[in-house]
């Protein structure tokens, strides 16, 4: 059935019938028809809707089974469907690639925390251990038992905080960070003339005295934003950033330590620094550097939906992050984008096509965002709105 779906043999009803989980088919193979229509343009949204309902018995059946398909396990797996009941599964699974198991040691959730402690496969990968040492959410009773399944496996604890990092992931970052010096050393030697520069820092006159502090002289801000209308004033209609920025003080210390690098030690700090210094780098007013933000492997899917929202960076952060596939998997991005005055209008319009109705009718009220924008909201929204039949005529 899923061959002949690829192929486009299907008549629409079958499809729409495989969306809503109809077909006698096995709980396996339902489920990866299901998974294969979370991509396709027209059933997707009831495709995703349909699985986070599917009955968990045989959910977590396929999430544990080690023949279920690579697709399958990657959506099961993945933040945005993750199932709190199929997470033990999926960890045990040898199939699920040890790297999916990394990120979610490192993902800021209690429950997570709890279920991988309890796994038998987590406490015998050091890599994994190592990640999720570096979890805030682990207490000083669980990172000691963390220190010693790593004693376990004949891995020597270290007191020192970079011991909390696995040496594998250390080596990626230098190898990750030496090739994106590499392509853009001549971006980065042209950048090196100019001064340090902060988007919207004249809006903070305690970011511009920071700034001023340390390079002497006032700083000139890169692209500064511009309203999208005259009701820039008014409240913005996208959602609140999941991610908090660093409290001012710290922030303000955090700027100073920034303003006194030079561009190809800012693109360094950029692919292996902190949260709090990705928070100000992704503003910084050199591209390459703001770009770099983006390439880190530490860079998380909450950051990734906090820089998505920002007004005060420049367009190119907000192109970065369409044109990677990894961040438009999270529907949380997307609808903070289109929401983004920022973000250029030709982005905007073809994002829409991914809204939901409600937040389709959200962006057509959103006075922030051009005339244009909440104009083709209004339109798509009725037309998403409408009854089957009146839709089809209208189209």
């Amino acid at each position: 059935m899923i061959e002949l779906m690829r192929q486009s043999a299907v008549p629409a009803n079958v499809m729409r019938s495989a969306a809503r989980g109809a077909l006698a088919l096995p709980p396996p193979e339902m489920i990866e028809i299901l998974v294969y229509l979370t991509t396709n343009p027209v059933f997707a949204e009831q495709a995703k809707m349909t699985l986070a309902g599917w009955d968990e018995s045989s959910s977590v059946l396929v999430a544990g089974d080690p023949a279920t398909p690579r697709e399958v396990l990657e959506y099961m797996v993945d933040a945005q469907n993750r199932r709190p009941r199929l997470v033990p599964a999926l960890l045990e699974n040898p199939s699920v690639e040890e790297r999916h198991l990394i990120d979610m040691a490192q993902t800021q959730s209690r429950e997570l925390v709890d279920q991988m402690l309890a796994s038998k496969r987590v406490r015998k990968s050091s890599h994994v251990l190592h990640a999720l040492g570096t979890n805030p959410h682990l207490t000083p009773e669980e990172t000691g038992r963390v220190e010693q399944a790593l004693r376990e496996l004949g891995v020597e604890v270290a007191s020192a905080p970079e011991a909390a990092v696995a040496p594998a992931v250390i080596e990626a970052l230098d190898e990750e960070t030496a090739k994106y010096l590499a392509e853009h050393a001549a971006e980065i030697a042209a950048d090196e003339a100019k001064g340090f520069t902060l988007v919207g820092a004249h809006e903070s006159s305690e970011e511009a005295a920071a700034i001023a502090e340390v390079t002497g002289a006032p700083p000139v801000t890169a692209e500064p934003a511009a309203p999208a209308s005259a009701a820039e004033a008014a409240p913005a209609a996208a959602p609140v950033p999941a991610q908090k920025a660093p409290p001012e003080r710290e922030r303000i210390s955090v700027i100073q330590k920034i303003a006194r690098m030079s561009v190809g030690e800012r693109v360094q700090l950029a692919m292996k620094g902190t949260k709090d210094e990705r928070f100000v780098l992704i503003r910084d007013g050199s591209k390459v550097v703001s770009s770099a933000v983006l390439e880190s492997p530490k860079v998380s899917d909450a950051e990734i939906e906090t820089f998505a929202a920002m007004k005060n960076v420049q367009e190119s952060v907000l192109r970065g992050i369409t044109q990677k596939r990894k961040f438009m998997k999270n529907y949380a991005v997307i609808r903070s984008l289109v929401n983004n005055p920022r973000l250029p209008l030709d982005l905007g319009l073809s994002l829409m096509n991914h809204l939901l109705v409600n937040d389709l009718k959200v962006l057509s009220m959103n006075k922030n965002v051009s005339d244009t924008l909440r104009k083709m909201a209004l339109k798509f929204f009725k037309q998403k709105s409408a009854p089957p039949g009146s839709r089809a005529s209208e189209v």
